[in-house]
């Protein structure tokens, strides 16, 4: 005689579902990993990719590109009036036809901010933006104006802050590699630092910045001050470090930051990327300068 057949119990499914979850939970935390380690990566890239375009910019002017140009703030005397380093490497990344539409739109009309500058302005460049955030890869609105630009996740570093100009990258600045006295490999030259909240700043095409100073859209110091009303009125005037910063807070736009868990990616000056923790604040300044006499070890 056969014994029946025993069913399972409820205590037994719901171990077994409960199982389950934890290996799917497992499962899907492995992938996110996987995933934010690929976009790390692919983000150190990018930014070795920009630095060598840099040092080629060099080679051939015998400097660095400016952070931005703003020269005596008046677009109709000034050459390619408040544009960016990003903009002035274009033929170096492989982007001439976009160089080539940017001096037409120039030609037309030296203000950045009107009409024939909005076609090329909103060319999304892949190169330019951090895959860890999502809004790079399409035109962005400005919440306040409804101005529309292309953005960007990587800034030049200008020093400690927009009016010290000690660093590589500034308003209307023309370093040479000869300038960096501190060493190549110990002085930063681009950082991350994703858009403001209200995507007024972080644009690749025209970085007047605060005051035209080009601080918060081309360039950005590690020790930035907010110069209200310009900049946003709303966030403390205090000095902003390097720290962890959220996409839906305006004030993060005043520090270098990342997508990336603990810290963010940065290219020194001599073409190598390090992903520098937030534990490494306080010798930020040091290795921003170029010409400081600081000796530092940035930590890894």
């Amino acid at each position: 005689m056969s014994r029946p057949e025993r069913g399972f119990t409820l205590i037994e499914v719901v171990v077994v579902i409960a199982i389950i979850a934890i290996l799917l939970g497992l499962m899907l935390s492995a992938v996110q990993k996987v995933r934010s380690a690929a976009a790390r990566s692919q983000c150190q890239n990018n930014l070795r990719q920009l630095a060598l375009a840099c040092h080629n910019y060099a080679a051939a002017k015998g400097h660095l590109p400016p952070g931005v140009v703003i020269g005596n703030g008046r677009a109709e005397q000034v050459p390619l009036f408040c544009s960016t380093w990003l903009v002035h490497i274009l033929p170096y990344v492989e982007q001439s036809a976009v160089w080539e539409q940017v001096q037409a739109a120039y030609r037309a009309d030296p203000n950045p901010y009107n009409p024939p500058h909005e076609a090329v302005s909103q060319i999304v460049i892949l190169l330019y933006g951090c895959p860890s955030d999502s809004r790079m890869g399409s035109p962005q609105a400005n919440t306040a104006s409804g101005l529309v630009r292309a953005l960007t996740s990587y800034l030049g570093v200008m020093g400690d802050n927009y009016a010290t100009n000690d660093g590589v990258l500034y308003a209307d600045s023309q370093v040479r590699l000869g300038d960096i006295r501190d060493g190549t490999s110990q002085t930063l030259m681009i950082g991350e630092r994703p858009p403001s909240a209200n995507l007024r700043f972080g644009r690749w095409y025209n970085g007047g910045g605060q005051a035209f100073t080009g601080s918060l859209d081309a360039a950005l110091g590690v020790r930035e001050i907010n110069l209200r009303p310009q900049a946003i009125p709303h966030c403390p005037r205090i000095t902003y470090r390097f720290e962890a910063g959220d996409f839906w807070d305006d004030c993060d736009v005043f520090h270098f930051w990342s997508p990336h868990t603990g810290g963010a990616n940065f290219a020194f000056s001599d073409g190598s990327v390090r992903f520098l923790s937030y534990s490494a604040a306080s010798i930020m300044p040091a290795m921003a300068s170029r010409a400081g006499g600081e000796v530092v070890n940035p930590p890894e």
